[in-house]
């Protein structure tokens, strides 16, 4: 038989017809203070070692709560020693939890960084596969560029022509005449394609002033051989031809330029798509390889990581249920206390 239950038999004896209300005359008692019994409690144990005995019989806990309830001890120490044996019993387990908690998190940490690697990939290949090739008109730039050498070639045979029965050598003055007329091919601009610019005569001489010259020798030299209408017929066709055909040249070669640079760009766009998506589709593979492999690890440590959660759950459910348990006594005692004289008090902590 407990303590607690001994007192209240003790209260029982005194008191046969609970059911009429009984008036009690307290006495005032004026010997000695309440004795404070000597309470029993162990020391901390270490880790290693077994815990008091009361944390695995009930009935001792009770009866420590009537004892700690009957004498002046605060329940505040009893409590705190109940949580630093279980703080001892869970230390291991709390230290496992850690461990795996930390553990997980390094494995999604791994997971977050690999899907990272995966999206930026994917996002480079799906903005390589929407780069669309630069455009070009490459064959139609040959074309013209082709017509303007033809057009250059057929104006210097004119001009040689002409100046044929004028001069013996005349092959290499044509050519230094058909070079002088071509003098426009070397400038910068041309009044035929800047519209915003103004037209000054210093800049209409510049432009005009060789390709006239040359295309009046030509035709001083056409009229001692040709009829009057078909040298000045000449002289307008080979003025024109050195104000164009020159610049429609050089436009053509600045052209073809910027085409075999998109032809290039174009070809360097398909080897990448070829050699890029197909290193980046096997990076892919691999990083979703390692995904699942951590995936596996960290399913794994899941069960065993709720299993260790589910045992410090428990112990401490169990540690709250023997501290309620030890209060209920202990303020169940410490109500009955006052309504004992000290001599009861000391008789029932000394059985």
């Amino acid at each position: 038989m407990s303590f607690l239950n001994q007192l209240r038999q003790r209260f029982a004896e005194k008191n046969p017809s609970p059911t009429e209300p009984v008036v009690t005359a307290v006495a005032v008692v004026t010997g000695p203070d309440p004795v404070t019994a000597p309470v029993d409690r162990p020391e901390p144990i270490d880790a290693g070692q077994q815990g008091p005995v009361w944390l695995d019989d009930e009935d001792l806990l009770r009866d420590e709560g009537v004892f700690f309830g009957l004498s002046d001890a605060r329940p505040d120490e009893m409590v705190a020693l109940i949580r630093h044996e279980f703080t001892h019993q869970t230390a291991a387990l709390e230290q496992t939890l850690d461990q795996y908690h930390e553990k997980i998190g390094e494995l999604n940490l791994f997971i977050e960084q690999h899907e990272n690697q995966i999206s930026e990939l994917r996002y480079k290949s799906d903005e390589l596969a929407l780069r669309k090739p630069v455009g070009h008109q490459l064959p139609r730039t040959l074309a013209g560029l082709s017509l303007s050498v033809l057009m250059c070639i057929g104006t210097f045979f004119l001009i040689d022509e002409t100046l044929r029965p004028a001069f013996t050598q005349n092959r290499w003055i044509s050519l230094g005449v058909f070079l002088a007329g071509m003098f426009s091919l070397f400038s910068r601009t041309s009044l035929f394609h800047e519209t915003n610019t103004p037209t000054t005569p210093r800049r209409l001489l510049e432009e005009t002033g060789l390709p006239l010259a040359t295309a009046l020798f030509v035709l001083a030299q056409a009229l001692k051989t040709q009829p009057a209408g078909t040298a000045l017929a000449l002289f307008f066709f080979i003025f024109f031809l050195f104000l164009l055909a020159g610049k429609l040249l050089l436009g053509n070669l600045m052209v073809l330029g910027s085409d075999l640079h998109a032809v290039g760009q174009n070809r360097q766009l398909a080897r990448e798509r070829l050699s890029q998506t197909t290193g980046w589709e096997s990076e892919i593979t691999q990083l979703r390889a390692n995904i699942d492999r951590f995936r596996v690890q960290k399913w794994q440590i899941i069960p065993e990581l709720n299993r260790i959660q589910a045992d410090l759950t428990r112990m401490n459910a169990r540690r709250d249920g023997l501290i309620k348990r030890f209060e209920s006594e202990f303020n169940l005692a410490r109500s009955l206390r006052d309504r004992l004289t000290s001599e009861q008090r000391q008789a029932i902590i000394s059985r």
